[in-house]
């Protein structure tokens, strides 16, 4: 996969969380639950985190289901959501088990795994894929990498703030937004990346508790904040560089950017969209020749072209009007890998402190 220029840090992918999406997207009637599903139907159910399928039906998802289709003969059927809420989706419904793939942001893919929602597959492509962007034991590979990042309004800001000690200002107040940790993955990334920033639990949750007065209120979604940015209505919000850099091709005023600590470089983290084959998926097969297409080389070279994102496969490096732009986003900021096992441990804590911190 292509080198995003030269960041302060050589490139370093996690496992990490990703995107949301408050009222859950349904393309398609579901199939019936699992016990009397057609095991040989010609379909497949998708539940993934949002920010790959493209609102003017232009998106990376949109060009993947319809080739998987022409392709294969199996119709994709749908559903979005939060990360955290794709996984609570699937474990409610464990024992009538109706998605055949799951995809999430870090760490939700992790509890996704520890829940018993996935079995193991590796798909065709998938050893071309990094070993820190796959699970060991086959549950889950990333399909697209990706980087947690802010969105700011361009016409309104002439230049994007440089510190995360700016957004305490007046001018912020009531035109600031970020989704909701715990509940979105790029929420949950928030919390991350200060904490790193801050240099521990006590101060990020000082700074977010700061931060409160100007923050209009939670959100599910990720994805619906760059709208708002783009229209003025809030001048900042959090983001990730894949989903924002597709949504500026239709929104011009929407920038990209890194918050520092005061005195410090920017930093972001990988934040990529992970698969993996659900246990006792109602469609298994078609599961697994879904995940094969997902990490194909042609799926995968469209992952910039058309979703503005980064490929999984380490063997394709896009060269891509796109693939450049992206690595010059990149370029100077410092990246970090986050102690995802000891996050994943602490994930309540770290939660519970953020709502006490916000009183949310």
């Amino acid at each position: 996969m292509a080198t995003p220029a030269t960041p302060a840090t050589s490139r370093s992918y996690l496992k990490p969380v990703a995107a949301l999406s408050g009222a859950l997207v349904l393309a398609g009637t579901l199939a019936g639950c699992s016990e009397t599903a057609d095991k040989n139907a010609k379909v497949v159910t998708v539940y993934s985190a949002d920010g790959l399928k493209g609102e003017d039906g232009n998106g990376w998802y949109d060009t993947v289901f319809k080739d998987f289709e022409k392709k294969t003969g199996i119709k994709v059927k749908y559903v979005e959501g939060g990360s955290g809420e794709m996984v609570q989706r699937a474990v409610r419904e464990k024992s009538n088990t109706q998605a055949d793939v799951l995809i999430t942001l870090p760490p939700f893919i992790q509890q996704a795994d520890k829940k018993g929602l996935l079995t193991s597959y590796a798909p065709e492509g998938s050893k071309a894929v990094a070993p820190t962007d796959k699970d060991p034991d086959g549950k889950w590979t990333s399909v697209v990498n990706n980087y947690f990042s802010f969105a700011y309004n361009k016409q309104e800001l002439k230049q994007p703030p440089k510190t995360w000690e700016e957004l305490l200002e007046g001018k912020y107040k009531n035109k600031l937004q970020y989704s909701t940790p715990g509940v979105a993955g790029d929420g949950t990334a928030v919390v991350i990346k200060a904490m790193h920033d801050f240099g521990g639990k006590d101060a990020a949750m000082k700074y977010l508790g700061d931060l409160q007065s100007n923050n209009v209120g939670p959100s599910s979604s990720t994805s619906k904040l760059a709208p708002k940015v783009d229209k003025g209505e809030l001048l900042v919000s959090n983001g990730d560089v894949q989903m924002n850099f597709a949504q500026s091709k239709s929104m011009p005023n929407l920038g990209i950017w890194f918050p520092a600590k005061k005195g410090g470089q920017p930093t972001t983290f990988a934040l990529p969209y992970a698969a993996g084959l659900v246990n006792k998926a109602p469609h298994s097969d078609n599961g697994k020749k879904f995940l094969d297409y997902l990490l194909s080389e042609t799926a995968q070279r469209q992952v910039s072209h058309i979703g503005g994102g980064f490929a999984a496969r380490a063997d394709v490096d896009a060269t891509d009007p796109n693939a450049k732009d992206l690595a010059a986003i990149m370029k100077g900021v410092e990246i970090f890998k986050p102690d995802w096992q000891d996050f994943d441990e602490n994930y309540s804590e770290y939660i519970d402190a953020w709502k006490s911190a916000t009183g949310s």
